[in-house]
């Protein structure tokens, strides 16, 4: 009886993370190569986020670093905020904003949802303050896939 609970709710949480676009935990790391990526690199004065943005069908997923040269206020401090736009520049989604830097280089590592069809068709990458106010943004175009 177990083991027939136990391929149901493997059945059910396969058929979720299918809907869902994104790969399952073990397999995202593992076949993440499949996936298109698009690199990203913004300034503002002193400080920037770097990092990775790898486009799923139903989400991205952005990996990184930001920078603040001070930490006295939330003015002064960084975070990475990411919006998920449809082919019109529509937003489908956003996220983003923890961890916040204060004076420190912070790594980051978070998914966005994208819950259309095919996914995001751009994604805005913005370096915000503390306050999650957009300070200079980058827009990025999902990398065309080559046909196999």
């Amino acid at each position: 009886m177990k083991t027939h609970l136990a391929a149901a709710l493997g059945s059910v949480v396969l058929t979720a993370g299918t809907l869902l676009g994104a790969p399952a935990a073990g397999a995202q790391t593992a076949t993440a190569a499949a996936y298109p990526t698009s690199d990203f690199n913004i300034n503002f004065g002193a400080t920037w986020t770097r990092g990775t943005v790898t486009w799923y069908n139903r989400s991205v997923r952005v990996v990184g670093q930001h920078r603040s040269a001070v930490g006295d206020s939330a003015l002064t401090c960084r975070t990475t905020w990411v919006y998920t736009l449809q082919g019109d520049r529509g937003v489908i989604g956003q996220g983003g904003g923890s961890p916040i830097a204060c004076g420190t280089i912070t790594p980051y590592d978070f998914v966005v949802p994208a819950d259309k069809p095919g996914g995001a068709a751009y994604v805005r990458v913005c370096l915000d303050d503390g306050n999650l106010k957009d300070l200079a943004c980058q827009l990025i175009a999902r990398p065309a896939q080559l046909a196999r």
